[in-house]
């Protein structure tokens, strides 16, 4: 049965409490995706180089991160980043333990994972482009930075948004895993306060409206940006 009472603010209920793990959820979600995009302008350009070496590295990368389970990679991060840094900072000299904070893993983790995606999306919107605009814009004289900035950006970011949406809303989504870092988010604020109340079914009805608002919100504002960024196209 859902209890309403559950979720009021202040010392009486939960509803503080699942407001801050939500912006939390927020927060590493809008960070994930800043960094995964990053990642994915430099993957995308490495698929479409005319480098061997670099093109493998990067197909490499996407094959492995999407062949693994999601879990599986933050747990490697958890467990294999603090190992990986202490080996480094042995070779310093320091023999301490180094813990590494449950936010900065959590971004790192959901960003390397949706990069895979956002690779794939930037790729496809650089390919969508007919190459005789840019033989029409050398032509004219434009130089190379005026093509960027010009043709390439404008047309790949109209057909790479409902795109990097979908991926956003994946995401976001995927914040529900890293739960097992400890960071308390939508999820890990559900387990608690289910453990506290000993009543599961009234968090979990709460978790899964509180994702249904943030994705819905963010459909509309993706299309919202679909529509501003499409003006001036046929």
């Amino acid at each position: 049965m859902f209890k309403f009472e559950k979720l009021v603010f202040g010392d009486m209920g939960w509803g503080d409490e699942f407001l801050i793990a939500t912006f939390m959820t927020i927060a590493v979600s809008i960070c994930s995706m800043g960094l995964g995009i990053f990642i994915a302008i430099f993957a995308a350009w490495a698929k479409l180089s005319l480098n061997k070496f670099l093109k493998i590295l990067s197909n490499i990368y996407t094959t492995v991160v999407r062949g693994v389970p999601e879990l599986l990679i933050i747990y490697l991060i958890f467990f294999g980043g603090s190992a990986a840094i202490m080996s480094i900072a042995k070779a310093f000299g320091y023999y301490g333990y180094i813990e590494l904070n449950a936010f900065t893993i959590s971004v790192v983790a959901i960003g390397l994972i949706s990069a895979t995606y956002s690779t794939e999306v930037i790729r496809a919107s650089v390919l969508s482009i007919d190459k005789g605009q840019f033989e029409a814009a050398k032509s004219m004289g434009l130089k190379k930075f005026q093509i960027f900035y010009k043709i390439l950006i404008p047309q790949v970011l109209r057909h790479a948004i409902p795109g990097i949406g979908n991926v956003w809303q994946v995401t976001l989504k995927d914040t529900a895993l890293i739960s097992v870092t400890g960071l308390v988010e939508i999820m890990r604020q559900t387990r608690i306060s289910s453990n506290v109340e000993h009543s599961p079914f009234t968090f979990l009805i709460t978790a899964a409206f509180l994702y249904l608002i943030l994705t819905t919100f963010s459909g509309k504002f993706f299309n919202f940006i679909e529509r501003k960024v499409s003006k001036g196209f046929v």
